[in-house]
């Protein structure tokens, strides 16, 4: 290796500490009792489920795949199992001998217990902090736009989270851009996670399982992101019957079946969901143009898996997943001019998607010691192809002009990862193993082909194609000490490859807590996060064209080091939860466009990417965040409150000076409620409200502008509306815009600098019910929702009109610039079938 670069800040005492790993305690005889905790119905495994001896009050929680190890004194035991809105179950024995103990638990149904969201574990008690759960069932009851149930835009009510625009399904969290978070379906990364331009992400929720989001404290098993690890799981599959559930609503239908392949042993899942927005666009767009043109977009999920228990030692999963959004054209033109014709056809598709795939094989070692091999695929692209033709024919000859275009950009992944669980004792829980990923980055593929009768041109212009390799260690040990104080240590080392440059990145982690009573506690962590890829944005809306680039010897890799404390308490015998943090973070290596560049302007279609881009950006963020669960009774649901400030800084941006992120939001309040009026009848209601975005207006304008930027038609809803503003000699000032006459020029001043002018803040009211009722087959749901209740006229957009304000002595009109606002959604109601069986 010709560079090798070293990027390590370890806690010296961090070692020390992790060395419990090697250390022996002292004990009487102990045995060991383990097995897995699954749902009686279906087979399925229950994850994060409590295992608790009342006798000593030691327990744990089951790992992501249903398994639990718990070392004991040898004597007689009183063992509770419990998960959230299932039955507890008691099983009393003596213990003299490690013990295989399999149990699987009833779910209760809502008419029998008044339970919605409660946790296995109270997080007065967990020592890991700034994590966000929300059980799918909750999800689905919550409002949503179009009636699309979205596990995304469900996590975005939580403090620390944004959603960046309206109606968006990205993740901004505690700071961070939609690039610095690590997106895991099944364990596999997913590089571009929405659909139909950001409105819905590719997650069904109808295929999941479990969410989880780390926002802060991540322990060392994650890593290759600065922001957050959102971590998804799907569903295995019933062993032991057939069931199946799915929705018809506005734009989409679904469908999901499950069933065993061989009762007991081997499960499947497979789940589809579909738009039909084509079916419907295709032939108003042929009236609309006289059968000139027409225009088609959908897009699909598809999720699948497999489970086969080979033994009570091993299992075997596969899962996948591929979706994709397509979008297509087409258009013709005839003219016949007398003795001369014309005609010309114009063709475009446009899609992008996702392909995943996993290879998973669970081995119990002994009953202290759990592994899980996982071989992984991932592959995100992005295609544009068009293609043009045109035919002039005279009386004594024919002309023919033909041109395609084929533009495609994509990243994959092949990954290999080992990770193993072993329970020394009830104080100690490790958890260490290796990993390896081999990245192909395409940035940019161009080819262009022309062709006319006398000549023919064929052009690729194609960005250089980068091999990368990630590959490392982790170890971190869950220990408690005493009754009151836990911890979790950890500490990741990551080996980067490009070409013949060469990088260790080592981090640590430390998480913490200390209980004052049983129902208040406190809690603080640390964290380093170093990440290998950069995401190149186009900083605006629609299609999907930013590119994912790997760090180079030119473009180093970004780093981030963060710090957070708070308090967290169990209120009313464990109704309710609340908790409060702050926290502090730095992030060093960021990248932007350089002024006056882009996507499509500077280079980076060409292999030059590295020089459209400022490099050495650091990033700084901090804030308080709030949250108020109530967690039990017909009533459920919970108060988020974020403050939180945002900044970046360039060299050559700005002057040197720093300047508030895009989404920088000082305030962001949401508010979430879920009350069963009976076992047939539920209504739930949401409200957000959020400081404005940070945007750039424009410095100069120079000339005339005889025509608005965006004409008056251009109008979505009646959500258009013109605004002038004066200067207020505060943050939120804005400069006085200048007027513009026909035929004349005039420059704008706005002197607030980049992202110095405040979007309007948000608020929105979204509302549901739902009408369940059991049939003979099953069960169908009736789902009512209106998003955006009051109709507010949320920003999405700003941009320049011009009107005409009077005219002057020569007739001519004076134009009165307006700065204007654009806002996609009105009140939308929206009516759903669901149904399982």
């Amino acid at each position: 290796m010709k560079h090798t670069n070293w990027k390590v800040s370890v806690f010296p005492t961090q070692i020390l500490l992790l060395s419990f790993f090697f250390i022996s305690e002292l004990q009487a005889q102990k045995f060991t009792i383990s097995g897995y905790l699954t749902d009686a119905a279906n087979g399925e495994k229950l994850l994060n489920a409590a295992v608790f001896d009342a006798k000593t009050e030691q327990g744990t929680l089951t790992n992501l795949y249903g398994f639990y190890s718990l070392t004991l004194p040898a004597d007689s035991v009183d063992l509770v199992f419990s998960y959230g809105g299932f039955s507890t179950q008691n099983i009393r024995f003596v213990l003299d001998r490690d013990t295989t103990l399999s149990v699987s638990l009833d779910y209760l149904a809502l008419d029998e217990v008044e339970i919605i969201a409660e946790e296995v574990e109270r997080k007065v008690d967990q020592t890991q902090m700034s994590t966000v759960e929300i059980p799918i069932e909750q999800i689905k009851r919550l409002p949503a736009l179009l009636g699309e149930v979205d596990v995304i835009k469900a996590l975005q009510y939580m403090p620390g989270v944004q959603s960046g625009n309206e109606g968006s399904s990205g993740l901004y969290v505690r700071g961070g851009g939609p690039d610095q978070n690590l997106i895991l379906l099944d364990g596999v990364p997913l590089y571009y996670v929405s659909h139909l331009g950001g409105f819905f992400s590719v997650f069904n929720a109808d295929a999941l399982s479990s969410v989880q989001l780390y926002k802060g404290g991540f322990p060392a098993r994650y890593g290759e992101r600065l922001s957050s690890i959102l971590d998804i799981r799907m569903k295995e599959g019933n062993l032991n019957k057939f069931e199946g559930e799915g929705s018809i609503g506005l734009i989409s239908a679904k469908l999901s079946i499950q069933g065993p392949i061989q009762k007991g042993k081997t499960a499947f899942i497979l789940s589809g969901r579909r738009t039909y927005i084509d079916l419907l666009s295709r032939p108003l767009s042929r009236a609309a143009t006289d059968g000139e043109g027409s225009v088609g977009y959908f897009f699909y999920d598809l999720n699948g898996k497999i489970n086969h228990i080979i033994s009570d030692k091993d299992r075997l999963y596969f899962s996948f997943y591929m979706g994709d959004d397509k979008f297509g054209g087409k258009s013709t033109y005839e003219d016949d001019l007398g003795g001369e014709s014309y005609d010309e056809e114009f063709n475009i598709g446009l899609g992008w998607g996702n392909r995943l795939a996993a290879l998973r094989w669970n081995h119990l070692w002994s009953d202290q010691l759990f592994s899980n091999l996982t071989a992984t695929f991932t592959r995100y692209q992005l295609r544009t192809d068009a293609d043009g033709k045109s035919v002039t024919r005279t009386s004594d000859s024919t002309f023919t002009d033909e041109f395609a275009l084929d533009y495609r950009s994509q990243i994959r992944d092949f990954g290999l990862k080992l990770d193993f669980d072993f329970y020394p004792s009830p104080n100690h829980e490790i958890k260490f193993g290796a990993f390896s990923t081999n990245h192909r980055f395409e940035p940019s593929t161009v080819g262009i082909s022309s062709r006319t009768q006398e000549t023919r041109q064929d052009t690729t212009l194609t960005s250089k194609i980068d091999y990368t390799w990630e590959s490392g260690v982790y170890l971190e040990d869950n220990l408690k000490i005493g009754r009151r104080f836990s911890a979790n240590l950890g500490i990741r080392a990551t080996h980067y490859q490009i070409n013949d440059q060469s990088s260790w990145a080592i981090q640590a982690r430390t998480a913490a807590r200390y209980q004052l009573t049983d129902d208040v506690s406190l809690k603080g962590s640390y964290s380093q996060m170093t990440q290998f890829i950069h995401l190149l944005t186009n900083n605006g809306v629609g299609l999907p064209i930013d590119l994912w680039v790997p760090a180079t010897e030119r473009v180093p890799s970004q780093d981030s080091w963060q710090v957070a404390g708070g308090v967290s308490a169990s209120l009313w015998k464990d109704r309710y939860e609340f908790s409060l943090e702050g926290y502090y973070k730095e992030m060093n290596g960021l990248i932007t466009f350089k002024e006056g560049n882009n996507f499509f302007f500077g280079g980076a279609t060409e292999g030059t990417w590295e020089e459209t881009v400022e490099t050495g950006g650091t990033g700084e963020s901090y804030g308080l965040e709030l949250l108020l669960q109530k967690k039990q009774g017909k009533t459920t649901g919970w108060l988020g409150y974020t403050l939180s400030w945002n900044w970046r800084q360039f060299d050559n941006i700005e002057l040197g000076r720093r300047f508030p992120y895009k989404y920088d939001r000082r305030h962001d309040i949401s508010l979430v409620v879920s009350h069963r009026l009976n076992d047939r009848i539920s209504l739930a209601g949401t409200w957000v409200f959020g400081t404005g975005n940070a945007i750039t207006l424009p410095t100069a304008g120079y000339g005339a502008l005889e025509d608005p930027l965006i004409p008056d038609s251009f109008n979505f809803f009646g959500g258009r509306e013109g605004q002038s503003f004066a200067s207020r000699g505060n943050s939120f000032a804005y400069q006085l815009l200048t007027d513009i006459s026909y035929g004349g020029g005039g420059v704008e001043l706005f002197e607030n600098g980049r992202n110095g002018f405040r979007m309007q803040a948000y608020h929105r009211m979204d509302l549901g019910i739902e009408f369940t009722k059991a049939k003979k087959w099953g069960q169908r749901t009736w789902a009512l929702g209106v998003y955006n209740a009051y109709s507010r006229l949320n920003p999405y957009v700003y941009y320049f009109e011009n009107n005409i304000e009077s005219f002057d002595a020569s007739g001519n009109p004076v134009f009165k610039k307006n700065l204007t606002k654009l806002a996609l959604f009105p009140i939308i109601p929206s009516i759903s079938y669901r149904f399982k069986f």
